[in-house]
């Protein structure tokens, strides 16, 4: 990399960003666009345009992970584990995937900043306690969490292993507590 390009916010003329893979800055709105090639084809899937660099980085990362596996070079490798994982490789549901954690990714980023600055890189960081607030629900998508514990609370719980012809201390062998 040059010098000029290292002191510079775009690491080329393409619009590249220097810190993400497979993200870069459309000229004419200032947007950030998302996109990957397919391994050994010259095929690229579009995985869409984020008003922030960190959507489309995150974006990315789950086509990186769907197409690539754990060999992929990531954005943000930490939080590969919490990252969505498409129903297929097909280019569609790595669409489908990748459009949910940048929307996921963009509401953590709203909720933490609080609406200073809109989540741009020179936004100024929330003063956490006294009055401010972060909405925790949106961070951790409480909603979907609730719905994901009462669903668990109607499997059936696991069975009780009783042998008819087994006696219990007692001598009654229809005394079968689980407390015994």
């Amino acid at each position: 990399m040059s010098k000029s390009s290292e002191t510079s916010p775009l690491a080329s003329s393409s619009g590249k960003h220097p810190k993400y893979r497979g993200v870069r800055q459309r000229r004419s709105s200032g947007k950030w666009v998302s996109e990957i090639r397919e391994p050994k084809s010259p095929n690229r899937i579009w995985l869409g345009t984020f008003p922030t660099p960190e959507m489309a980085a995150v974006a990315y990362d789950v086509a990186a992970l769907a197409l690539k596996g754990g060999d992929a070079e990531l954005n943000f490798p930490n939080s590969a584990s919490s990252l969505p994982v498409p129903a297929s490789s097909a280019p569609r549901d790595i669409q489908a995937a990748a459009a949910n954690a940048a929307a996921a990714s963009g509401a953590a980023m709203d909720a933490f900043l609080g609406g200073y600055g809109g989540g741009g890189a020179a936004a100024e960081p929330p003063v956490i306690g006294g009055d401010g607030f972060i909405d925790e629900d949106l961070i951790f998508d409480m909603p979907n969490v609730l719905a994901n514990m009462a669903e668990g609370m109607l499997l059936s719980p696991p069975r009780y292993n009783y042998y008819v012809g087994e006696e219990t201390g007692t001598g009654n062998s229809m005394d079968h507590d689980l407390w015994n």
